[in-house]
């Protein structure tokens, strides 16, 4: 076993810099190695699945700064304006190849195994999950990068794929080895097994609900550019069982400390401050008030349906479409989304036992108040910031930012919850609400789906609040026809669009004069150039963007680039964002896709090790080898 594993960290080193390996016989030599009678497949699936829950370095760097910036799940500029750090993507990039290769040797090992006769009666299973295992992680890696090597880590020289074929292989891999999991074999000889099974304790029946569901996800990427392709994958995972209930969940419990466990939103210099676009999603979104929300306590904080907050133009940015630009809330809204008080918390709520004191070296979390300055550095304004409700683009703020000491503080902003800091919860890789949120689209699209599209929609959402503990909002909830910032309703059966905008009272910041502003419902030109808001494809991909939120900013921001929905607004422009030349002041008031990043660059490591298969990479990809080339099944 010793000489395996080092043999395939030997293995793992070759296969990052993507040139060849030797196979399973061939780095097995030694006549003192562990041989394939010794070694036990379901360790080397154990450790892919650990491995890919990311230490601490590797998940704050693709986790949370590229794919939760990039997924508009937190104040990040970062990537979204354009940003890269090679660093970071090699961190994450090699981390893949270590868990690729363990999931790759977990075959190999097995078909050893299988062809000497040495099974036992779940050999066959143990194959089969580390088939489905490997898919996921082949998609998360192609979703990262674009064009990957599919015959990497099976000992020969790889050669890169086009996403098209890798999601071929993909859709077939799910196909076969879901077929090929037999349900009915018991693990009675090895009562030990599930332990080594860190997601569904190698309950066959549940690996198998995952991979028709990971079926779904996969061929649903395609829908836009390969749509026969997504329509009878789809169909045929879907006439098959599927994730749909919590206990089906595929999630890892995580542990503090430092390592493959810990909580991959545990670092604690990072506020983990509240997107703009989830607050333009939230607020409105359902009609719940937060009078029935919250304690008493807050109820005297919580503001009129018809009022936006006081007006600070000289210290908030107008330079981005957000709906909201340049007001600052100076209490709670009236009406929200009522996972929001449970995901992020209220700026001064510290009797709240899920408050997030990070970080803990020192008071900022507990800080509630920050100021306005002028040019010179006086103080024009101190904002108390308890009990209020904000959220402000990302982008270059320029002289505005350097005024203003509010809008990113972290104890004047919500923030996220010690739920998900802690590394006391599960990391969700794929939940039962996102199953019914694809099996509502593909119902929209007209594709043969085993339940209406209003009964999977309605199944999602009702899901995603019994994961959220606010399930007794949900027949109010569901009948709601409230619009939210973005211009979308609830009611499945509500699809009248928004007006252009509405007006709105705000209070003069400065002078305390009050005012009537007309406020925009944003026009996202990415989603039928603009004139759609609330259409059923728009409402059940906001309820999904809110459902993934934080366990799945992937799924997020792959959503996005594949539909443009939800609406993402730009970064700000106060002066120009150099990583990002296209978005200008004269153009932030529309939405194109060369706003908004659409993969990771592909590694120094590959570019300068392995010249030719990053040729045959950038060669497929169809673009430059930047962060603005769409992907194969982007929205172009």
């Amino acid at each position: 076993m010793k000489n395996i594993v080092k043999k395939s960290s030997l293995a793992l080193a070759i296969v990052a810099m993507l040139t060849s390996c030797d196979n399973f016989d061939e780095i097995n030599t030694d006549p003192t190695a562990a041989n394939a009678d010794q070694v036990q497949v379901e360790y080397f699936i154990n450790s892919s699945i650990i491995g890919a829950q990311m230490n601490p370095d590797v998940a704050e760097r693709s986790f949370v700064l590229y794919w939760k910036t990039a997924g508009h799940q937190m104040l990040s500029t970062g990537i979204s304006g354009g940003s890269y750090d090679d660093g970071w993507s090699t961190a994450y990039y090699n981390s893949s190849a270590g868990w690729l290769n363990s999931i790759n040797t977990a075959i190999q090992v097995a078909e050893e195994k299988e062809a000497k006769g040495i099974v036992k009666p779940y050999s066959g299973n143990l194959k089969q999950v580390a088939r489905i295992w490997r898919a996921y992680l082949m998609s998360e890696l192609a979703d990262n990068f674009g064009p990957i090597a599919i015959d990497a880590f099976q000992g020969k020289n790889p050669e890169f794929t086009d996403l098209k074929t890798v999601y071929y292989f993909l859709l077939a891999e799910l196909k076969d080895a879901s077929e090929k999991l037999d349900v009915s074999v018991s693990n009675i000889s090895n009562p030990k097994l599930k332990n080594e099974d860190p997601a569904y304790g190698y309950d066959y029946v549940k690996w198998k609900k995952y991979a028709n569901s990971m079926r779904l996800r996969l061929a649903m990427r395609l829908s836009e550019v390969d749509p026969a392709k997504a329509k009878s994958e789809f169909e045929a995972a879907a006439s098959s069982s599927l994730l749909t209930d919590a206990s089906d969940n595929f999630q890892v419990q995580e542990k503090p400390g430092w390592d493959d466990l810990t909580g991959v939103m545990s670092r604690e210099w990072n506020a983990q401050i509240i997107s703009v676009t989830l607050n333009n999603l939230y607020i409105g979104l359902g009609g719940v008030k937060s009078t029935d929300l919250l304690a008493p306590s807050f109820h005297a904080s919580v503001k009129p349906a018809d009022y936006i907050g006081l007006k600070f133009e000289n210290h908030f940015t107008m330079k981005t479409n957000e709906p909201a630009a340049g007001y600052w809330l100076d209490g709670l809204p009236n009406a929200i989304d009522p996972r929001a008080y449970k995901a992020f918390n209220i700026p001064g709520d510290f009797t709240n036992s899920n408050f997030s004191g990070y970080p803990s070296w020192d008071n900022s979390a507990e800080t509630t108040s920050a100021n306005l300055f002028d040019a010179s550095g006086a103080v024009v304004k101190t904002i108390e910031a308890k009990n209020t409700w904000n959220a402000f683009a990302v982008g270059n703020w320029g002289a505005l930012g350097s005024r203003n000491g509010v809008r990113a503080f972290n104890g004047t902003m919500p923030r996220l919850s010690q739920v998900f800091r802690g590394s006391t919860s599960k990391r969700i890789f794929f939940a039962s609400w996102e199953t019914y949120f694809l099996l509502a689209e593909a119902a929209v699209k007209g594709w043969a789906v085993p339940m209406s599209g209003k009964d999977a929609y309605e199944a999602g959402i009702k899901a995603n609040f019994d994961y959220w503990g606010v399930s007794s909002h949900l027949s109010a909830y569901l009948t709601s026809n409230d619009y939210n910032r973005a211009g979308t309703s609830v009611n499945w059966s509500h699809t009248t669009e928004p007006p252009t905008s509405h007006a709105m009272n705000y209070v003069d910041g400065y002078t305390n004069a009050a005012g009537v502003a007309t406020i925009l419902y944003p026009k996202n030109n990415l989603y039928k150039n603009g004139a759609v808001k609330n259409d059923l494809l728009t409402k059940i991909i906001t309820q999904k963007f809110i459902a993934q939120t934080p366990w799945l900013p992937l799924e997020g921001w792959n959503d996005h680039r594949r539909l443009g929905l939800p609406f993402f607004e730009n970064p700000a422009v106060e002066l120009p964002l150099v990583n990002l030349p296209t978005l200008n002041s004269s153009n932030f008031m529309t939405n194109q896709v060369s706003f908004f990043p659409q993969r990771l660059k592909y590694t120094s490591g590959l570019k300068n090790s392995n010249v030719k298969g990053y040729e045959q990479a950038v060669g497929f990809l169809g673009g430059a080898d930047d962060i603005f080339t769409p992907l194969w099944w982007a929205k172009h």
